[in-house]
């Protein structure tokens, strides 16, 4: 390689940072110092936002009920190959756990389907979420108009008494 491919391989190797650089470390003269000015990470905005705490919770529980299940699946297909006696047990429990774990999968999707709509994500115009809160508003509008009309009446009383008396 000559003068010329050389310098261009340092120019290329000084303008990439190392993992170190890129970790804030100074590596001059080979030292590795901490540089605390730089940050480790950078946050950047979630993707999408988070699940809502009745539907995390469910999915929380479905996770850990497909896990079991497939563990105990795998027990009992080990269980068969080795022609234990505990392979029959173990295969009908994992069928019963195979029901557990479809309705846990689907509590999740009605979990999620019945917040969305209690909430207002559904932008249908038959949105329950949509009624309700036509209704929350119809309420707190008549609160209001009877805490004016209360208010007015003994505004009025006394706006209207005569000042000699």
């Amino acid at each position: 390689m000559g003068q010329a491919g050389q310098r261009r391989a340092d120019a290329a190797a000084a303008t990439t940072p190392r993992g170190a650089d890129r970790l804030g470390y100074d590596t001059y003269a080979g030292h590795d110092t901490y540089d605390a000015r730089r940050p480790l990470w950078v946050e950047e905005p979630a993707t999408r936002p988070r699940l809502p705490d009745p539907v995390r919770t469910a999915a929380v529980r479905a996770v850990i009920i497909v896990a079991l299940t497939l563990i105990q699946a795998m027990t009992a297909f080990f269980c068969a190959m080795a022609g234990s006696w505990l392979a029959f047990p173990m295969v009908l429990s994992s069928v019963a756990s195979t029901v557990v774990a479809t309705w846990g999968v689907l509590d999740v999707w009605v979990t999620r389907q019945v917040w969305s709509q209690r909430n207002g994500v559904v932008s249908a115009p038959n949105s329950t979420a949509r009624q309700l809160r036509r209704e929350r508003r119809r309420a707190r509008r008549a609160a209001r108009a009877a805490a004016r009309a209360k208010e007015g009446i003994r505004g009025r009383g006394a706006a209207r008494q005569l000042s000699h008396s």
